[in-house]
């Protein structure tokens, strides 16, 4: 497959101005009461984020045929969750960033307080986002609660938060390769394979067909990282919107600082490779998919 940086990029953009339309109708309104836990929710989620995790809930639904319009609560629902990680992620207790995505963290404008708040805010209400899926033509029920199980699990203390802590507790040490695999198989990639997952779930995939998209996620969402890392060290400041060399500053064992820039090149391709492989048995109706793994290799933030 012939893949063309400018193009995809367009494709994206139009998918996230869907997703961002999307999320001004199922947020809480900015001026409900008390509007500052609402005005923070809005700014940390209209900070210029990609939506990769709402985008892949979409494609998930298309891979089966099924309707994305059912799955579009699903979606906004995920990046409530993404966000909230983010907001708790920057905070001064974490990894005490004062910029993301160019703009002050939510701490910075809204205070500490209210930033945990806000984290706290997303989290919850994206389990009343995702009940809105209820009820519309084509959802079963059963498909809805276990997608609603998986998020939880994925987003849990054996999904992304235990990611985290690993992350927290690997500061200042030397951890080898596979626990780096691990942190952030759940820090980064347990919330990718829900979002693919839940679409697909809900448009009633088999089981084969999650077998197979459970590799392209987990893949993705290792490929995804590791090019982070590299980012962190050769990627411009203005572009990605935050001081670059934040990992080593923090201490953090990364890709890069394990095998080099190379190396870590090398193993986000092969990771690559595994995501197109797993969509072998897809036709035209994963080609975004395709192209959205390739994409990683050439992002730029």
């Amino acid at each position: 497959m012939n893949f063309n940086l400018a193009q995809f990029k367009q494709e994206l953009e139009k998918r996230k101005q869907y997703i961002d339309n999307c999320l001004q109708k199922h947020l809480t309104r900015l001026d409900a009461y008390p509007p500052v836990i609402h005005e923070a929710m809005h700014y940390a989620i209209f900070n210029g984020g990609k939506r990769l995790r709402p985008i892949m809930v979409l494609e998930g639904a298309k891979l089966v045929g099924g309707s994305q319009e059912n799955a579009v609560p699903v979606a906004c629902a995920l990046e409530m969750i993404h966000s909230y990680s983010l907001v708790h992620d920057d905070l001064p207790a974490m990894d005490d960033d004062d910029l993301r995505r160019g703009k002050p963290t939510c701490h910075i404008v809204f205070g500490e307080a209210n930033a945990i708040l806000t984290g706290d805010a997303l989290l919850t209400g994206a389990f009343v986002v995702m009940t809105e899926s209820a009820g519309m033509p084509g959802v079963k029920p059963d498909n809805l609660i276990r997608v609603i199980r998986e998020i939880a699990e994925a987003a849990g203390s054996q999904g992304m938060i235990g990611g985290q802590v690993i992350d927290l507790q690997s500061e200042g040490q030397d951890i080898d390769y596979e626990t780096l695999k691990t942190l952030h198989s759940l820090k980064t990639g347990k919330l990718f394979q829900a979002a693919l997952r839940s679409g697909a779930i809900l448009s009633d995939m088999n089981q084969q067909g999650l077998q197979f998209i459970d590799i392209y996620a987990r893949n993705f969402g290792l490929a995804f990282q590791i090019t982070d890392d590299m980012l962190d060290i050769n990627g411009d400041e203005e572009v990605i919107g935050k001081p670059a060399g934040s990992d080593a500053k923090n201490a953090k064992t990364t890709y890069p600082g394990l095998f080099g820039l190379k190396r870590s090149r090398q193993l986000a391709e092969d990771c690559v490779k595994a995501c197109i492989g797993s969509l072998q048995e897809f036709g035209p109706e994963a080609d975004f998919l395709r192209q959205l793994a390739y994409y990683t290799l050439e992002r730029q933030n």
